[in-house]
């Protein structure tokens, strides 16, 4: 906990980046909608956020090599206050479109370096603790945002300021802290090879999560617009959704370690297909059923993504954790690039409640396909199993750093050193 202490500036300076993030994300989908844009661009806007996030993921290193964390966070809270300051100015299509791609990119450079500052000041004592606490203070400081526009609402240009404001002020913490700057960032490996004969399962419930709800992270707002929701109510369903999703990852976790992880996928993609399935039937309006079914997905749904990494991580040899989980953040991203396209080219031909058609099949294939590797391949013994670890819910919120700041990445990796404030060992 003295760890933690000393780095207080940098979760300050993080809540307040996942809090205007949070708030944008969520503004985005339902301003569009009040602006009249197709379910097309709205759709866009979500894959041009995680096509922006994994550039920024694959390339935000290599400048910081260059200029330095301070320096390079500091462009990155800049561009991004600039950003959402833009989506006022510039009220289209095209170029919210284009705008959330270089959010996305100046998030993930951001998350990146705080990540990156958290894990230099860790050790292999502290580590499970900081990284229990960041996820903790990433998952409240998202709810707040969305929340925040239940009271700033959607119209004008109070939400949109509200947003930059948080963005800029997250520079300050890391500007004034005296934490000495972390060493160069390390990237993912990259092995999809590798985790696709580490864990068939984990690559489809990767890439299916990332499909579903990256869908309904986009386009969920839009189907409560349809329903004639106010903001405040939008932002208060969306609230119970992730933290009933957050909720979830605690009984579910543990019955992933005492039990096949196989199972557990299994129930989870099968309550979250039901609740896709009966949103199908019911279609409901605003009301007790509506926050039930979202809460219901929410609790399963956003508790898959962490047990498919646990379960690769089953399988992974000695040294292997930092692909692997490379390799899952990479198939992840795909589907939440693909999923808010898929999902609005049907919801404008079926209808807005089409989205749960894309959330039903591919948490459905989560099911099945995990049914089917039960009958090829045995559970692995619980003594060379890993503990599960709970992991942001939503969209993508991890980065190449995360990897490196997750405990069960101690085995590959010694002990840092610890440095002064100068930098010298």
């Amino acid at each position: 906990m003295s760890s933690v202490v000393k780095i207080y500036a940098l979760f300050i300076g993080s809540a307040l980046l996942m809090f205007g993030g949070g708030l944008q994300g969520l503004l985005l989908s339902v301003r569009g909608a009040e602006e009249g844009f197709s379910l097309l661009a709205l759709g866009l806007i979500g894959t041009g956020w995680s096509v922006g996030f994994m550039a920024g993921s694959l390339t935000v290193p290599r400048m910081v090599q260059k200029v330095g964390h301070v320096r390079a966070y500091s462009v990155m809270a800049a561009v991004g206050t600039v950003t959402i300051l833009l989506n006022l100015l510039l009220i289209n299509d095209v170029s919210w479109i284009l705008l959330r791609a270089l959010s996305g990119f100046c998030f993930a450079g951001a998350a990146m370096i705080v990540e990156s500052w958290l894990n230099e000041v860790s050790d292999n004592r502290s580590r499970g603790t900081i990284f229990s606490i960041y996820t903790a203070i990433n998952l409240a400081a998202s709810t707040l945002g969305q929340l925040a526009m239940s009271v700033t609402g959607t119209a004008g240009y109070v939400p949109f300021v509200v947003g930059a404001i948080s963005f800029i002020c997250a520079l300050v913490p890391s500007a004034m802290t005296s934490t000495p700057q972390p060493r160069p960032m390390s990237s993912a490996k990259i092995d999809l090879g590798l985790l696709y004969r580490t864990s068939p399962v984990a690559v489809i419930a990767s890439f299916s999560v990332g499909m579903a709800n990256g869908a309904f992270g986009t386009l969920a707002p839009v189907f409560g617009y349809a329903r004639g929701m106010t903001a405040a109510n939008i932002a208060f369903l969306f609230s119970v959704t992730i933290m009933l999703g957050a909720i979830g990852q605690i009984p579910f976790g543990r019955l992933s370690d005492r039990f096949d992880r196989r199972m557990v996928l299994i129930a989870l993609g099968g309550i979250a297909a039901l609740a896709g399935s009966l949103m199908l039937v019911f279609n409901p309006p605003e009301g007790v059923l509506l926050y039930f079914l979202f809460g219901l997905y929410g609790f399963a749904a956003y508790s898959i993504y962490a047990i498919a990494v646990a379960h690769a991580n089953d399988f992974a040899k000695e040294g292997e954790f930092g692909r692997v989980a490379g390799g899952m953040l990479l198939v992840l991203g795909i589907g939440l690039a693909i999923g808010p396209a898929v999902a609005s080219w049907l919801m404008s031909a079926l209808g807005e409640v089409a989205l749960f058609v894309v959330t039903t099949t591919f948490h459905g294939l989560v099911a099945v396909f995990a049914f089917l590797r039960m009958r090829i391949r045995p559970i692995r013994d619980a003594t060379g199993r890993v503990r599960f670890r709970p992991m942001a819910t939503g969209s993508a919120k991890s980065t190449p750093q995360t990897i490196a700041l997750d405990p069960r990445s101690d085995e590959d990796k010694p002990d840092q050193e610890t440095h002064d404030v100068q930098g010298r060992p």
